[in-house]
């Protein structure tokens, strides 16, 4: 078998040799810094170390497989040519457990087409795929070694968990594997208890609360000003709360300290791209992680026809973790905001931007030079609640009738109030808007990267990066009606 090494630490410090498929498979969730499931996840090996990495969830329909390995393997290896150089040869995995009366073995022949196509797309861009593996049910089998004595039919026993040389050397070195992915969705995903009929009602209250205010000529600042303040006191509240490892508790008692109406004027705030762009500046310090624990129980409570507007605490979820240095669950919640709303830019440009292993220090930088023209400093501003109101406006749409639900459409270009506005600057202000610096820092770090390839991550934390989602335009159906998006 080839043999792949990965260093342990930086260059001249011990390394880790892989001699055999077996060992390949254990290192797999360290490589990730997470149990992958239902995944292709593809790593490029430059001589005789592990390089980038991408992972994809397995299409269910076997029609999609040929495309969605020529756009993982040309993602792969543009992405490392940019970084590294091109890579000598690719290994990939295949992941998926039963969910029925399927054995491991089964899956293993199920999913055999999409290895070969795996190897034929990296082929045809002349880089070799050296070992791929099918990993199911705590057994792995080997698509290149025809071989029944290391390889068997029946598949090839996991070691157990934290057992392997692998898992030695890396938590020696502080590198431990994440909870699977579903459980990271969950913490994102909205209710589904018997708490959302009442969450569902505080939301369609909010909303026809705020849209008369917003019609009526209120300026932005003021609806921002009580957003933020709301918000601060919310986390303010986490930050007394005692925190441990198991993050179905800690989330169940950030909830409780949540009330309904709180969530939904929050969720029905955040829709505005000014006041979601100056709560992206609890990104750092302290208050960082309090602001994730918000946006995690926000996104939590878009329950029932305000799915959607779930992409902007997502988005403000998935920046916080990647400004805090985690990308899985980054990738996981910008990837969510996308599915929620794929037109949301801001979304879309830090997706980009994580995946493609950028430094999140420019945007931080832009944060800062935000708040700081306005004349506040990072403790003023926890305190005072001051926020400019420079940017667009926002794009109001309200149903009517009993119950008729209402956003703030933050990321659309209707409604927008011209120069001179409540809130916006006048023709004579030459500040640039906090929310087209953010984007357009966003979009500077990405041409410079010179690559819009997302996924060709290196280290354990970035290993979440998705190869590129591409949304299709779908219809909803909400209580505002039909509308198109995509």
């Amino acid at each position: 078998m080839t043999n792949h090494s990965e260093a342990a630490g930086a260059p001249g410090t011990e390394q880790i040799t892989l001699r055999n498929p077996s060992e390949l498979a254990e290192a797999l969730p360290y490589l990730l810094g997470f149990k992958p499931e239902d995944s292709i996840v593809l790593v490029a090996l430059h001589r005789g170390r592990f390089g980038g990495r991408v992972r994809l969830g397995i299409p269910e329909r076997p029609g999609d497989w040929p495309s969605v390995a020529d756009e993982m393997a040309k993602c792969l290896i543009k992405g490392c040519e940019h970084k590294d150089g091109t890579p000598d040869g690719i290994v990939a995995f295949l992941c998926r457990d039963p969910k029925t009366t399927e054995t491991g073995r089964q899956i293993m022949e199920r999913l055999q087409p999409l290895a070969q196509m795996l190897r034929l797309a990296c082929g045809r861009l002349d880089v070799p795929v050296v070992e791929t593996l099918c990993i199911s049910d705590d057994h792995f089998w080997s698509y290149s070694c025809p071989a029944d004595e290391c390889c068997p039919p029946d598949g090839t026993p996991l070691a157990a968990s934290g057992t392997s040389v692998m898992a030695a050397a890396m938590t020696y070195a502080g590198i431990q594997v994440r909870r699977p992915l579903r459980e990271m969705r969950a913490r994102l995903t909205p209710w589904q208890t018997a708490a959302v009929p009442e969450q569902e009602h505080a939301l369609d209250a909010a909303a026809m609360a705020l849209v008369p205010r917003i019609l009526a000529g209120v300026p932005r600042t003021e609806v921002a000003d009580e957003t933020l303040d709301l918000a601060r006191r919310v986390w303010s509240r986490f930050g007394h709360l005692p925190t441990g490892d198991d993050m179905l508790e800690t989330d169940l008692r950030d909830d409780e300290q949540l009330a309904h109406d709180e969530a939904a004027r929050l969720i029905l705030g955040l829709q505005d791209r000014l006041t979601r762009d100056h709560a992206a500046e609890w990104m750092e310090g302290d208050e960082a992680p309090l602001a994730l624990r918000l946006w995690r129980a926000l996104a939590r409570r878009c329950v029932g026809p305000y799915g959607e507007h779930a992409a902007a605490p997502l988005t403000l979820a998935g920046w916080v973790a990647w400004s805090l240095g985690d990308r899985v669950e980054a990738g996981e919640a910008l990837d969510m905001a996308l599915a929620a709303d794929p037109r949301y830019v801001f979304a879309r440009l830090l997706m980009e931007a994580c995946s493609a292993d950028l430094d999140p220090e420019p945007v931080r930088r832009s944060l800062r030079k935000t708040r700081d023209e306005r004349n506040v400093t990072p403790s003023e501003a926890n305190s005072e609640g001051a926020v400019d109101g420079a940017g667009a406006g926002a794009a109001v749409r309200a149903g009517t009738g009993a119950g008729a639900g209402a956003g703030v459409n933050g990321e659309g270009t209707a409604g927008r109030m011209g120069a001179g506005s409540p809130g916006r600057p006048s023709a004579g202000d030459s500040r640039e808007p906090a929310e087209d610096r953010v984007t357009r820092a966003l979009e500077a770090a990405l041409r410079r990267r010179g690559s819009r390839c997302a996924g060709a991550g290196k280290g354990p934390a970035q290993a979440g990066a998705h190869a590129p989602r591409r949304p299709q335009g779908r219809r909803r159906v909400g209580r505002q009606g039909t509308r198109r998006d995509g």
